[in-house]
């Protein structure tokens, strides 16, 4: 079938939700086979440089690339990673989770872009010297390669089994919990402001044991079936 016209080309290849898990977890067992264990939350300025080799710095990337809602960058050629002051835990500590979650963004950029991206002609003046960021990562801008990353930094920040392990310590069993019962039994048809607050109350603890924001523990716990819509009646 020919590509429709005036549709965007796509950078990088669609990878299923369970390959860039895949992804995530190798990377954890790379890490893991290292230092004899995985702690959580998972240290990612370590896995970051002693790992991986790349350097991380916080700088003013907004005014650096005149861009106002860029949260992350990061450097192929020179294998540099940028978030942005604005992101700053030292200075905010509620950005904490915020600022993992971009570090993790952009690791996801290195493990499953860096090696397609090589590998194609149009994109070599990304690894040459003074080379621009391969991926500049927007609030506002989500094409694939933005959702891929995200998808990633979710399963490298809260990895499957440990998150289920600590769900089961801290809600008591296995069983999910419905969006619906959070609200007081309101029915919920589409998602808003308040539903999405109370979401993110109920999940903020836990996902300060991740060190991650309520937003982004909010959206793996839904993702794993933990926090669903409603719970699906037994059949008897």
């Amino acid at each position: 079938m020919s590509r429709r016209i005036g549709a965007r080309k796509e950078r990088v290849p669609y990878l299923t939700d369970r390959a860039i898990e895949e992804h995530a977890d190798l990377l954890l067992a790379e890490w893991e086979a290292r230092e004899g264990g995985i702690e959580i939350p998972v240290p990612l300025d370590d896995l970051v440089e002693m790992h991986l080799g790349i350097r991380y710095v916080i700088d003013d990337l907004r005014d650096e690339l005149s861009i106002p809602d860029v949260l992350g960058a990061i450097w192929f050629s020179t294998g540099k990673i940028v978030v942005d002051s604005s992101l700053d835990p030292h200075v905010n500590p509620s950005m904490l989770g915020r600022f993992n979650f971009t570090l993790a963004h952009e690791i996801g950029h290195w493990r499953l872009h860096r090696q397609h991206l090589r590998n194609d002609p149009t994109e070599a003046m990304l690894f040459e010297e003074n080379a621009k960021p391969a991926f500049v990562c927007r609030s506002s801008s989500k094409p694939r390669e933005e959702w891929q990353a995200d998808t990633f930094a979710g399963c490298l920040l809260m990895p499957r089994a440990p998150l289920r392990d600590a769900w089961r310590e801290w809600h008591g069993s296995d069983t999910p919990m419905a969006i619906r019962e959070l609200m007081g039994g309101r029915t919920c048809g589409s998602l808003g402001d308040a539903e999405n607050a109370a979401m993110e109350q109920f999940c903020k603890p836990l996902a300060e044991r991740f060190a991650a924001s309520a937003q982004a523990m909010r959206i793996r716990l839904q993702a794993l079936g933990l926090l669903v819509k409603e719970i699906e009646p037994e059949l008897f």
